[in-house]
């Protein structure tokens, strides 16, 4: 309920500088002027994810002491109301010696309504912050930054909730089944019904922060003050440049493949049934984004748990044995599952076709040439699919691959194979490619 309204909320207010805040508890912690840090993870560097920690200290804690404070910009109160209702009508028969039918139907109805503001702090405000100089010498907590040289970010802007919400989310299932025998002349006996309803309350306190900006704070050592500054290409704690270092992978195919090659022979590992049996799983939870979830979930505290559904099937197969090849292989399936979470709702369902029709490697050649020679433009570049790469597909599966394609961000029109490349494509594409390459030598087994 949480994540969904927050992201509502944002794509509402507009900016696409605002990131939405995922929890009530983080939404708790975060405050104007407070400290992040940032955390990397995931096994990828061409898709890998980060998040941004709050530390429990402000940045006013680690600057000498002023008497001026910077002055805010308040656009509010505001009030947005976010409802969304969604309703299924099942109507189903089997025939088998007669007929079983089920009818009824799910319906959902979640919502809130916010009243909320927008707190930033202008460029000319934060030259007070900028002014001042750190404290001599530093606290213990900044010690241990330094030390592991992570990067600190400070939250400038925030949407603030000006009054206390509720959510909910309200949820039903109601079925009848019914059997028509022509053997045992019954007609519409009724075998059974199935009714749940659950009703779900979150109350959010005034003054939780939904989305919010942060700065990249830099350390001159110099002189001991701050700098507060969009670009990220400096470390907090070094005068390094991270473009330089990012520079050998970014622009490099040789090298996402590499990384791609080495998790498919991992899965090589796995004998042609238990790759069957991921396959087959990852199709029926492409459906599910939750059962994905919970299974990335499971893996990445290499839990001994139980899970239900497709994703439990996968764990207990490499619940089975501890050794090091179904360790890799574990990390391989992971590897799959981020590439995989990096791509859009719609795109899962286009994958789940991809996969049932048994398409998986034209698309994978298709990706692959788009990036390999597109990864050295950072600006727009004009550019045309291969006609022999698309002469397999026929006309519903070039849709879907094109659809995929869209999704990632390029522009595509089912009777052109023309479009543009751009920087921001980059990265979906890199996770495509990874998805497809990894689920195709599983279709083969």
């Amino acid at each position: 309920m949480f994540q969904r309204i927050s992201k509502s909320l944002v794509k509402e207010v507009g900016r696409n500088d605002l990131t939405p805040v995922e929890s009530p508890y983080r939404a708790t912690k975060l405050r104007q002027f407070a400290v992040l840090q940032k955390t990397k993870y995931g096994l990828s560097f061409f898709w890998e994810k980060y998040d941004y920690v709050p530390r429990n200290f402000f940045l006013s804690d680690i600057l000498e002491s002023s008497s001026s404070v910077p002055d805010n910009d308040v656009n509010g109160p505001l009030y947005f109301r976010d409802t969304m209702i969604q309703e299924y009508k099942a109507g189903t028969g089997v025939n088998v010696g007669g007929e079983l039918s089920v009818s009824g139907g799910h319906s959902a109805d979640q919502g809130g309504s916010l009243g909320y503001q927008i707190v930033t702090i202008s460029a000319p405000n934060l030259d007070v912050f900028q002014k001042r100089k750190r404290l001599h010498p530093e606290p213990e907590y900044l010690e241990q930054c330094r030390m592991k040289g992570d990067d600190l970010y400070v939250v400038t802007d925030i949407v603030e909730l000006t009054r206390d919400t509720v959510l909910y989310d309200y949820s039903s299932i109601d079925l009848i089944l019914k059997i028509s025998s022509w053997i045992t002349g019954v007609k519409g006996e009724v075998l059974g019904s199935i009714f749940r309803e659950n009703k779900k309350v979150l109350t959010l306190k005034k003054g939780m922060v939904m989305a919010y900006k942060a700065k990249q704070l830099i350390f001159e050592e110099e002189d001991r003050t701050i700098h507060i500054t969009d670009d990220y290409r400096r470390c907090t704690f070094q005068n390094v440049l991270i473009a330089e270092i990012c520079a050998v992978h970014s622009g490099d195919f040789k090298s996402l493949h590499g990384e791609v090659s080495r998790n498919i022979e991992a899965l090589a590992q796995l004998s042609r049934d238990v790759q069957g049996v991921v396959f087959s799983s990852i199709l029926v939870m492409l459906r599910g984004e939750e059962d994905l979830q919970n299974l990335m979930y499971m893996l990445e505290l290499d839990s001994s748990g139980h899970l239900d559904g497709p994703g439990g099937a996968i764990l207990k197969i490499l619940q089975r044995d501890s050794n090091h090849a179904w360790s890799k292989s574990k990390e391989a399936i992971l590897y799959l599952l981020e590439a995989i979470m990096v791509l859009s709702d719609i795109q899962h369902d286009l994958l789940a076709y991809s996969m049932e029709k048994r398409i998986l490697l034209q698309q994978q050649e298709l990706v692959r040439s788009i990036l390999e020679p597109n990864l050295i433009y950072r600006r727009s570049n004009p550019f045309t699919l291969k006609p022999e790469l698309l002469a397999p597909l026929q006309r519903e599966d070039l849709a879907i691959t094109y659809g995929l394609l869209e999704g990632c961000g390029l522009r595509m029109e089912l009777d052109s194979p023309k479009s543009t490349w751009n920087e921001a494509v980059m990265k979906p594409l890199f996770a495509l490619y990874g998805t497809l390459s990894l689920l195709q030598p599983l279709a083969e087994a």
